[in-house]
C-alpha cells in the first residue's frame, strides 16, 4: 500500500499510511463586515451559502503526521495563521511545515484578522466583531485539526490532471490592456484520497481562477463552494477540498448571477469525476519536502511628505495607506524594505511536485514553473498561508495596473515590488525542488 504524505518539511519516508478528513462550519454567526470589495460599506444581509474550513491529515508508515487546511475565505495573513501553527504544534506535536493553509479567496466571506482598518473601511464596533471572529477561527482550526487526525485510518492518494475552461484573463476585459499577453491556466489538480478496497473518501482539487462571479452581501462561497457542493453530490461520502491555484489575474467570466456561480461549480464537477473515473497515477516513492521565508524587496518608497500629501486624498484607500505608512515611520523610522515571502515544495518521489506560494500569485508562475517541473507532474498553489499582497510577475510589474501596482494600496503595502520579484520567487523554488531531489 502506498500513500502520499503531503506536507512534511526536510524528512524523508517511505510513503505508505493513513489518511484522516474532518471538516468544521465556518459561516459567521450575523451579520459582519465582508473582505474582497471596497465597495461594500455595510455588513452582510444574510446567508447564500455555508463556509466551512475541512482538513486532511496523512499518516506516513513511520508515524509521521501532516495537515493539509482549506478555507471558504478570502485569506489569512501570517498573524492569523502562526497563532494556528503554535497551537497546533503544542496540541499535536505538528512542526509548522507539517501544516498547510490554504484559502479560496472567495469575495463573499467575512474579513479575517487582527488589522482590519488597514485594509477595509470599518469602524470600532465592526473591528471588534472582526477580531471576535478571527479568535473563533483559529480555535475552530486547531480542533478540526485534531479531528482531522483521530480519523486517520489506511488510505491509497493518487493524482491527475484535468481541464476546465471558465477563467479569462483580466487584460482581456478592459480595452485598454486587450494588446497585452493574455495567459491562463485551465489545467485541473484532481487528488483522489480512497480507502483500500478503492471508496472515494475524499477529493483535493485545484483550479486557478478568482473566486467573484458575486458581489452582493450574502455570505457564501462563490464557484468553488458550489464545486465543492457538486463533487460531494456526484460522490457521496466523499469530502471535497479546494486548493487555489495561481489566479490572481484570472476572473470567472461572465459573472455576477448565482446561476453562473453554480453553472461553473458543476463544470468543476465534471472535470473532476472525469479524472476519477480514468486511470490516476498513484503518489508512491518518498516524500522530501522543504520551507523557507524568502525577503521580497519593494521599490524605492515615496518620502514622507508625499504620505502626507496622500492621507488627503479623496479615495479612501489611498488615503488608508498613507495613514498607516506614517504610523510605521512614526513608530520604526523607516518603511519595511521587503517582505517575508513563504515557499514550500513537496517532492513524492519522481511522480508529482507541489509547490505553494504565499500571497494572490499571477498565471505566470504557474505557467514558468510548471513548464519546468513537468505539465503532468506538478502544480502550483496560490493564497497558501499568508495572503498579504498581489504577486505580479515581471510582465505584469511591468504593464502596471492593478495587479502590478495599485492593489498593494489596498493591501496596506508599502508600494509595489522591485524588478527582481519573480526571479528571486523561482530562483527559491528551484533551490528547494533541487535540494527535495535529494
Amino acid at each position: 500500500m502506498k500513500l502520499v504524505v503531503l506536507f512534511l518539511l526536510c524528512h524523508t519516508a517511505a510513503i505508505a499510511g493513513k489518511a484522516g478528513l474532518a471538516r468544521v462550519d465556518i459561516t459567521p454567526q450575523g451579520s459582519i463586515m465582508m473582505a474582497g470589495y471596497g465597495f461594500r460599506d455595510h455588513p452582510s444581509e444574510g446567508v447564500r451559502q455555508r463556509l466551512y474550513a475541512k482538513a486532511l491529515a496523512i499518516e506516513d508508515d513511520r508515524g509521521r503526521r501532516s495537515v493539509m487546511v482549506t478555507f471558504d475565505l478570502v485569506g489569512v495573513t501570517r498573524d492569523v495563521a502562526d497563532p494556528i501553527a503554535e497551537r497546533v504544534e503544542k496540541q499535536y506535536g505538528l512542526k509548522r511545515d507539517q501544516l498547510l493553509l490554504n484559502c479560496s479567496h472567495t469575495h463573499s466571506g467575512p474579513i479575517v484578522g487582527y488589522r482590519a482598518r488597514t485594509t477595509y473601511t470599518v469602524n470600532a464596533a465592526q473591528e471588534a466583531d472582526v477580531r471576535r471572529y478571527t479568535d473563533e477561527l483559529i480555535a475552530q482550526t486547531v480542533e478540526l485539526v485534531g479531528a482531522a487526525l483521530k480519523d486517520l485510518s489506511p488510505a491509497l492518494l493518487s493524482v491527475d490532471i484535468a481541464n476546465a475552461g471558465f477563467a479569462v484573463n483580466r487584460r482581456r476585459v478592459v480595452a485598454a490592456t486587450r494588446h497585452y499577453p493574455q495567459p491562463v491556466d485551465h489545467d485541473t489538480l484532481v487528488i483522489a484520497v480512497r480507502a483500500p478496497d478503492g471508496k472515494l473518501r475524499g477529493v483535493v482539487f485545484g483550479y486557478a481562477c478568482h473566486a467573484t462571479v458575486l458581489g452582493d452581501y450574502q455570505i457564501n462561497a462563490d464557484w468553488p463552494g458550489y464545486a465543492q457542493e457538486e463533487i460531494e453530490k456526484a460522490h457521496p461520502g466523499a469530502m471535497a477540498l479546494f486548493l487555489a491555484g495561481c489566479g490572481a489575474d484570472q476572473n470567472p467570466l461572465p459573472r455576477r448571477k448565482v446561476e453562473l456561480a453554480q453553472t461553473y461549480g458543476k463544470v468543476i464537477q465534471e472535470a473532476v469525476s472525469i479524472a476519477l473515473a480514468g486511470k490516476m497515477k498513484p503518489l508512491d516513492g518518498t516524500l522530501q519536502t522543504a520551507f523557507e521565508r524568502v525577503p521580497l524587496p519593494f521599490d524605492a518608497h515615496p518620502p514622507r511628505e508625499e504620505w502626507l500629501r496622500r492621507t488627503q486624498d479623496r479615495d479612501p484607500s489611498v488615503a488608508r495607506q498613507a495613514r498607516h505608512m506614517l504610523e510605521i515611520l512614526d513608530k520604526e523610522g523607516k518603511l519595511p524594505e521587503s517582505y517575508p515571502y513563504s515557499v514550500q515544495v513537496w517532492r513524492f518521489g519522481s511522480s508529482f511536485t507541489l509547490v505553494a506560494l504565499a500571497g494572490e500569485v499571477v498565471v505566470d508562475y504557474s505557467l514558468r514553473l510548471r513548464a519546468q517541473l513537468g505539465w503532468n507532474n506538478s502544480w502550483i498553489a496560490s493564497y497558501s498561508n499568508d495572503v498579504f499582497a498581489y504577486i505580479p510577475s515581471l510582465r505584469v510589474l511591468k504593464e502596471g495596473g492593478y495587479e502590478g501596482a495599485t492593489a498593494m494600496i489596498a493591501y496596506g503595502q508599502p508600494g509595489p515590488f522591485a524588478p527582481a520579484v519573480e526571479e528571486i520567487i523561482v530562483h527559491k523554488v528551484g533551490q528547494l525542488v533541487e535540494r527535495t531531489g535529494k
